[in-house]
């Protein structure tokens, strides 16, 4: 072989390397994009949680994994109007008796997500659950569910419940979602 051959080798093997590395880098950001897009500011709180962007994107993609074994459905028509009717009472229950609206929407939040599919474990286990469809929201839910628990040491004020119940109100707007656009083939 060629002097010149041998070049010409060296410059494909080289190109085709830096190529590769290009294509692995774009599917890295890609992804990571997606996630962060995916996730919202659970990306970061898991970042923060894990220590590196890598291990929080293997902890979010096997989180992703996990629900996708799951019978997560939409809710029917007759479901999302009955909830929102209980939702409905619900609030106009804080007026005369704020404690127990906040635990019967609290109980309402957690019926509508066993009604959409997801498992009722424990909460940290669920609010993951929940970070992968509604992660720009769940942190709604974490701060409902703090207020909650402080309530039941009579460490939460009217105030504080009236924030959980705003905090619920949010996941439970998210979980009752609309209808998904039927696709038709062609």
């Amino acid at each position: 072989m060629t002097t010149n051959t041998l070049i010409l080798i060296a410059i494909v093997v080289v190109g085709v390397v830096a190529l590769g590395l290009l294509a692995w880098l774009y599917s890295a950001r890609r992804r990571r994009e997606r996630l962060r897009s995916q996730f919202g500011p659970e990306y970061q709180r898991t970042v923060q949680d894990v220590g590196s962007e890598a291990r929080a994107e293997a902890v979010l993609t096997e989180r992703e994994q996990r629900v996708s074994s799951y019978h997560i459905r939409d809710l029917n028509p007759e479901e999302r109007g009955r909830f929102s009717e209980s939702w409905r009472r619900v609030q106009a229950m804080f007026v005369d008796d704020p404690s127990t609206a906040v635990t019967e929407a609290d109980m309402l939040v957690t019926e509508v997500m066993t009604a959409r599919g997801y498992p009722m474990a424990d909460f940290d286990h669920r609010a993951e659950d929940l970070t992968v469809e509604h992660g720009n929201v769940v942190h709604h839910y974490r701060q409902a569910r703090d207020i909650a628990s402080r309530h039941t040491r009579h460490q939460a004020s009217t105030e504080d419940l009236r924030q959980a119940l705003v905090h619920y109100r949010e996941l439970f707007t998210d979980l009752l979602g609309s209808p998904r656009p039927i696709r038709r083939s062609a």
